[in-house]
């Protein structure tokens, strides 16, 4: 699951609150999966990965949940969660972030070699809202790529 703000208060903003329900959804119906929670300390509060930890707990058995609080972006959190997945001799990552972000995060795993197929979390916000995600999400292809392809060739260099 890829993280987003925490509020001041140490609660999840509305995107992260909304990724955290749908990982439980997710976590109810895949009961043999882990859940890998990517998101370090941001501006505020504990690190995103340990607010998703301690909602998910909530109602997931605790050995289940894994946490990456080192990763401060999306590329960071991809590499985190592919060396997870190749570690714990999974097939697969499952996605679990808005849609505006999939695409983005697909393209990752894809240059990692890792396969990963999307957990559908609805859109949220107005479109206003939406058509800022969508532009930032724009904005940041080009460097994740390009960023993408460094990481991957350092990988292969050793």
């Amino acid at each position: 699951m890829f993280g987003a703000a925490v509020r001041p208060d140490g609660r999840p903003s509305p995107t992260l609150a909304r990724r955290i329900a749908f990982a439980a959804a997710a976590a109810a119906r895949y009961v043999d999966a882990d859940l890998f929670c990517s998101g370090a300390k941001g501006a505020h509060g504990p690190s995103e990965a340990s607010v998703m930890a301690e909602m998910l707990a909530e109602t997931v058995d605790r050995s289940r949940i894994h946490l990456d609080e080192a990763s401060v972006d999306t590329l960071q959190s991809v590499v985190a969660a592919t060396a997870f997945a190749r570690a714990g001799d999974y097939a697969q990552c499952m996605i679990c972030t808005d849609g505006y972000h999939q695409p983005r995060i697909r393209m990752l795993f894809t240059m990692l070699g890792m396969p990963a197929s999307a957990i559908h979390v609805p859109h949220g916000g107005s479109r206003r809202y939406q058509l800022k995600m969508r532009t930032r999400e724009a904005a940041a292809i080009p460097y994740d790529l390009v960023a993408g392809i460094g990481a991957i060739w350092r990988r292969k260099r050793g």
